[in-house]
């Protein structure tokens, strides 16, 4: 997607991947670069959120030195369990973890990320009571589903569709508030007896802070004709993914409401990295 937006641009980008703390030492780093408009963040909401609460040593403020140029898109998220699994529905799931408390096991990506904490999410709106099992990435604790060492799990569309497309695992709800285009026949977990819910992973633009206004509006222009092309909506489909752009004073609050849902989320958890 940002390839097609520097050709809007008439500019190529360099990718620089920086590891490390979660993504928070490239977002520092981007938080320190110079408003120029010529270094820009690639971030998600564990960046700009999660990790603002995981992590209690942090180098930079998303909501200070960080100025939104877009939201792009919103990921959401699919409760699977194994082809085998007895449990047949969202509804059988939630049946059985109210009436075994603790009877149940999920596993996640690793503590504190979104597979997780979106289950924690889930638990507290209905007051249940499931075991987590944490593993180094969400291939891992996928390949730990599909042999049995778990009930289920909550994990982005983009990596759970290809196992329940080869049949592997069983999509019971997904985490939007209505069935998702790419995956019409699974219900929401809404539709399944939880009120409201609502929660996906997202990913934005985001530029340093003090970025002269005039070059913030051209990014969000290129932005939006991105999102805008069909080619882009297709592939964005396919991927379990909904454009979702979100700009200026909305996208901040936005940020804001965020920090403090997944802060909330890391706290009931209890999950720490530092």
């Amino acid at each position: 997607m940002l390839t097609k937006v520097a050709a809007g641009l008439a500019q190529p980008f360099v990718f620089e991947n920086v590891g490390g703390a979660g993504g928070n030492l490239g977002s520092a780093q981007a938080a320190r670069a110079e408003p120029d408009g010529y270094t820009l963040l690639y971030a998600t909401n564990g960046t700009l959120a999660i990790n603002q609460t995981l992590y209690s040593r942090r180098s930079f403020d998303p909501l200070k030195d960080l100025v939104s140029v877009s939201r792009l898109s919103e990921i959401p998220l699919v409760l699977v369990v194994r082809q085998e699994s007895s449990l047949k529905s969202a509804t059988d799931l939630l049946a059985q973890a109210k009436a075994k408390p603790g009877g149940l096991t999920f596993g996640s990506a690793g503590n504190g990320t979104t597979s997780h904490l979106a289950v924690e999410l889930l638990k507290a709106q209905l007051g249940l009571h499931m075991v987590h099992i944490p593993y180094r990435g969400g291939a891992a604790s996928l390949t730990g589903l599909m042999g049995g060492d778990l009930d289920f799990m909550m994990e982005v569309t983009a990596s759970a569709m290809p196992h329940v497309k080869s049949g592997r695992l069983r999509a019971l709800a997904v985490t939007t508030r209505e069935r998702l285009p790419s995956m019409p026949d699974v219900p929401s977990l809404a539709e399944s007896g939880v009120s409201g819910f609502h929660v996906t992973a997202w990913d934005a633009l985001m530029a340093r802070a003090g970025t002269p206004p005039s070059i913030v509006a051209t990014l969000v222009k290129s932005v939006q004709g991105v999102l805008a092309d069909p080619e882009t909506v297709s592939q964005l489909t396919q991927r379990g993914a909904i454009g979702s752009p979100l700009t200026g004073d909305a996208f901040t609050r936005f940020i804001r409401a965020e920090i403090e849902r997944w802060g909330k989320a890391v706290k009931l958890s209890g999950a720490t990295v530092d």
